[in-house]
């Protein structure tokens, strides 16, 4: 029979991930080693051991972690009810940056270290990020249902909103002009205005929305 979990098992693990992220974040994940994981979580390195069993579980676990965080939030943020598709849309935004707010180490590890890890844990993680991904899609189709069916523009339209979302960590600032939810709502009106358009396009003419920008323009 194992060993019985301490009450506070699951608090002191917790500790670990937070206080691994923003040294992943800094130093690099190469550069990082469970001493100095160890040390700012204020225990030592044999009790680092006694949660993970390597480097790598760290790391899976903290994006883990992050990710289905991040997606209960969006999740919840997309239910159906009774608001117009491009409110929901626009509410997912919301939620997926308000998530950010107290992240952006996990968020910067995400983007530069996962690749990093074993490919069935890469897989995984790679499927959360998928799930994501769908839920965004769905929105903007239920909003802008003339992109239903349109391979062409459908998923570059749904990264460049991830797009803005995600790589506002490196200029975005709380003390700034515009908060976090008028910033989620500008990139997702922008994307939205953009579908539309284009959704137009495709409507009047199958064969223009192909053109290039200058050419449609002219």
């Amino acid at each position: 029979m194992g060993r019985p979990r301490s009450a506070d098992y699951e608090a002191k693990r917790r500790r670990i991930l937070e206080v691994a992220a923003p040294l992943f974040a800094r130093h690099g994940y190469d550069r990082t080693s469970l001493a100095m994981i160890g040390a700012a979580a204020g225990v030592a390195k044999s009790l680092v051991y006694h949660y993970y069993r390597d480097k790598d579980a760290v790391l899976a676990d903290l994006l883990r972690r992050h990710l289905e965080e991040l997606l209960a939030a969006v999740e919840a943020a997309a239910a159906p009810d009774a608001r117009p598709a491009a409110r929901r849309l626009a509410d997912m935004a919301v939620a997926l940056l308000e998530h950010y707010r107290n992240a952006d180490a996990e968020h910067e590890v995400q983007i530069a270290h996962l690749k990093l890890l074993p490919e069935p844990v890469r897989e995984e993680l790679y499927a959360l990020e998928r799930r994501l991904v769908r839920l965004f899609t769905d929105a903007l189709v239920a909003a802008v249902p003339g992109l239903a069916g349109d391979r062409r523009h459908l998923k570059p339209l749904v990264m460049s909103l991830f797009g803005m979302l995600n790589w506002a960590f490196l200029w975005f600032r709380e003390d700034g002009p515009m908060d976090r939810r008028s910033y989620a709502e500008l990139a997702t009106r922008l994307v939205l205005r953009g579908a539309e358009e284009l959704a137009a396009d495709a409507a009047s003419s199958p064969s223009r929305s192909a053109r290039p920008l200058a050419q449609a323009a002219s």
